[in-house]
């Protein structure tokens, strides 16, 4: 039996702890970014309001931008990322890195087709 939405979403942020610790072992400091974007500022699911996709895993709780900073500077490429990201996708089937379509400091759990 496959996973509810609600049962992904308690896994997800299970592992956002890990995915902050490895930062941090691979020498980065972190500032979390958009995690959930609610409907009211972004636009249901399938719409697109502002900057997030009309698409997202953001919509549903299941993706979160994490900032990266080495020795104080915010990383603005993906540097540091290309550690990090291929990790993150090593630990289950269905963690995905934004790295594979130009959004680096993305990091999700595919549902249904969103990334």
């Amino acid at each position: 039996m496959s996973e509810t939405l609600g049962q992904k979403q308690k896994r997800f942020a299970k592992m956002i702890p890990r995915l902050i610790d490895k930062a941090h072992e691979l020498g980065y400091e972190v500032t979390l970014g958009d995690a959930y974007r609610d409907p009211r500022v972004f636009g249901d699911l399938g719409v697109k309001i502002a900057y997030s996709a009309a698409y997202s895993c953001h919509k549903i709780r299941l993706a979160i931008d994490l900032n990266l900073f080495k020795d104080g500077q915010y990383i603005k490429n993906d540097a540091g990322h290309k550690l990090l990201g291929p990790w993150w996708e090593s630990l289950a089937p269905d963690h995905c890195w934004g790295g594979r379509f130009d959004d680096f400091n993305h990091y999700s759990l595919t549902h249904e087709g969103l990334k």
